[in-house]
């Protein structure tokens, strides 16, 4: 069996860190909220993670490149030693505000990352309060 990943992005304020289904009591909980919120820029308000606008704006004026760094590296230490050792499941949360403008991205970014990096690992992406930005294909994006 391989290992599943499931990565989600969330809202603090709405619903929380996502429940751990797989009876493991939960995996990482990333706080996305020390990084500027582009939902606080105007024109990036009705936007989300997924689109270019935001991302531009987080990959050049927040320090989201450098957390996401750190990120890829912390996780990248569990999902070696869980693929090695035969674990099944890993979950991965990234929350903010209103979980639609820096946890979707941090979420996107890292399920593409670990899709790259772990191709025998299976992926599943859940943006817990976007769900049109959901698929329901495991490796699609």
């Amino acid at each position: 069996m391989s290992l599943k990943i499931e990565i989600h992005s969330f809202s603090y304020k709405k619903g929380g860190i996502p429940k751990d289904n797989s009876g493991n009591g939960g995996g990482f909980a990333f706080d996305c909220r020390g990084i500027l919120n582009p939902g606080r820029v105007e024109e990036y308000k009705t936007q989300t993670g997924c689109d270019i606008g935001v991302q531009d704006y987080l990959e050049t004026k927040t320090e989201m490149p450098k957390f996401l760094e750190l990120v890829k590296s912390i996780t990248s230490i569990n999902i070696e030693n869980y693929l090695d050792r035969g674990f099944e499941n890993l979950q991965i949360n990234f929350g903010c505000t209103g979980g639609q403008h820096r946890s979707v991205y941090a979420a996107e970014k890292t399920a593409e990352f670990i899709r790259e990096k772990y191709p025998q690992a299976t992926v599943f992406l859940q943006h817990d309060e976007q769900p049109q930005l959901n698929s329901s294909l495991i490796n699609d994006r």
